[in-house]
């Protein structure tokens, strides 16, 4: 009888491994390929803001004028530059849930590309038109754009994906933004494209995957789970073939039948409906709070920053320390790719806090002391060790969670909730770290460490794992850091 159970289990595994397998079809490569083209987007132009000149500004103004630009006036032109393309996020990052609905996923995806065309090419042609007002629309044009693919790509990868799958793919979603921002940084040296002459080009380039992902998107099909669930559309959702390479999915459609079923007896749901109803208000306060962990982790002082404290704390070549830390960023999300369906999206979230949290407390004292050149080298590796706990965990995690916590009904306007809350909290860090790290000086980082203890607590008694379940299992999951035991992937749950 043993011998036989030890048989049954290993064939069970095997079949896992061969179903497994067999989801990562051409199509579903492809799809996701093309959808995470817009996070590359949104990470190249996140990265790129560091290169042009802001003495382009003074000779726009001296050329209008004839007066060299006042200082006030300069700083204030700037700020505005970069922090506009956070207000562009934020305000079309609210309209994800309706265009969402209204044209469909795919569709979606491809009409957004439009406002990156538009973005890339009014900024790059700013210097030759001799307009800082071209920059600065182009800036909010583009942020308006990566607002809605912020949103999009998670939303359509999440719902393509295969269950056994999901955390893995919705983690290339992160890995194609710190790629983006990681070209950015190498472009935007001064030898390449960021000199004087050339940085216009580096900022057009954004038009490049806006261009391949329309031609890629036409082959790719539409989310199965908005046609079925959405549209009632049960002869194109039938399509999933494609994504499955499997002839017969009539298991997976009746669990969508089963999810449609349960999201009919919803009302439809609106944004005041998620903090009304005690059904979502857990669940929304849980994605909003994700979403602020990673803004208020403190990583984005780190990436506006960085230069700046590397030459604080006495490295030599600071830029390329930088890109140093962009190279880190990049390499430890694939380490997530790799961890999120064998640790859970939860130990993962857990984990990478921690460690920010302690590599947050060795920084400041490396920065507040730095009396020798150890010193130099420990709080670069802290810098270092932060960036990398943070793509661990923080990074990649609550761009998809909200998608695995809510049915397709609330779905849209959750995304919407918590895509505002990532790029207000991303504006709030933008605008205000810089005047905080004059006051408080190296003891900044410790105002992270405190607020990532807060959001570690938080995770672990309020968030539920989701690996390996299917979205009607987590909707059943109580929301107290505590999942009830462990699903086994079952045949008639392959998706």
């Amino acid at each position: 009888m043993e011998t036989k159970t030890k048989g049954t289990k290993k064939k069970k595994k095997s079949w896992i491994k061969t179903n497994t397998i067999k989801t990562v079809t051409g199509t579903l490569a492809l799809s996701v390929f093309t959808a995470v083209l817009g996070s590359l987007t949104f990470g190249y132009n996140i990265g790129v803001i560091n290169a042009p000149q802001k003495a382009d500004y003074n000779e726009t103004w001296v050329h209008r004028y004839g007066e060299p630009i006042p200082s006030g006036t300069l700083t204030s032109l700037w700020s505005l530059s970069v922090a506009i393309f956070s207000i562009g996020g934020m305000v079309s990052s609210f309209c994800v849930g309706f265009i969402s609905e209204w044209l469909g996923r795919r569709k979606a995806m491809l009409a957004n590309n439009l406002f990156a065309f538009i973005g890339g090419s009014l900024m790059g042609m700013s210097k030759l038109c001799m307009s800082f007002e071209m920059m600065i629309l182009g800036r909010f044009i583009i942020g308006a754009y990566c607002g809605l693919a912020s949103g999009l790509t998670p939303m359509y990868v999440g719902e393509i994906a295969p269950t056994s799958l999901r955390g893995a793919l919705g983690t290339l979603h992160q890995l194609a933004i710190v790629t983006g921002i990681l070209i950015a940084q190498v472009l935007g040296l001064e030898s390449l494209l960021g000199s004087e002459h050339l940085w216009p080009v580096l900022l057009g380039l954004t038009v490049v995957p806006t261009v391949l992902q329309m031609g890629l998107l036409p082959f790719c099909p539409e989310s199965p789970r908005f046609l079925y669930i959405i549209r009632s559309q049960e002869h194109l959702a039938k399509r999933l073939r494609r994504l499955t390479g499997r002839q017969e999915v009539g298991d997976m459609l009746a669990e969508m039948k089963e999810e449609k079923r349960r999201m009919e007896m919803e009302r439809k749901v609106s944004i005041p409906e998620l903090f009304r109803s005690s059904l979502y208000r857990q669940p929304i306060i849980i994605s909003i709070l994700l979403q602020l962990s990673q803004q208020l982790s403190g990583v984005n002082a780190i990436f506006y920053y960085s230069t700046s404290i590397f030459m604080k704390a006495g490295v030599q070549s600071p830029v390329y320390a930088t890109i140093g830390a962009g190279v880190v960023n990049c390499a430890f999300t694939v380490v997530s790719l790799f961890l999120v369906e064998r640790m859970g999206r939860r130990t993962l979230h857990m984990l990478g806090l921690g460690g920010m949290c302690i590599c947050a407390i060795v920084m400041t004292i490396a920065l507040a002391l730095l009396l020798n050149e150890s010193l130099t080298y420990i709080s670069m590796l802290a810098i270092f060790g932060f960036v990398a706990f943070f793509e661990v965990g923080p990074g990649p995690i609550p761009w998809f969670f909200v998608a695995e916590l809510f049915s397709q009904g609330p779905r849209p306007a959750a995304m919407a909730v918590a895509g505002f809350s990532n790029w207000t909290a991303n504006f709030i860090i933008g605008m205000g770290f810089q005047y905080v790290a004059d006051l408080c000086g190296p003891y900044v980082f410790l105002i992270f460490a405190g607020l990532l203890l807060f959001f570690l607590i938080f995770t672990f008694f309020r968030v539920p794992e989701t690996r390996g379940k299917t979205f009607d299992q987590i909707a059943r999951l109580p929301l107290t850091g505590t999942p009830p035991g462990p699903v086994t992937l079952a045949a008639s749950e392959p998706w």
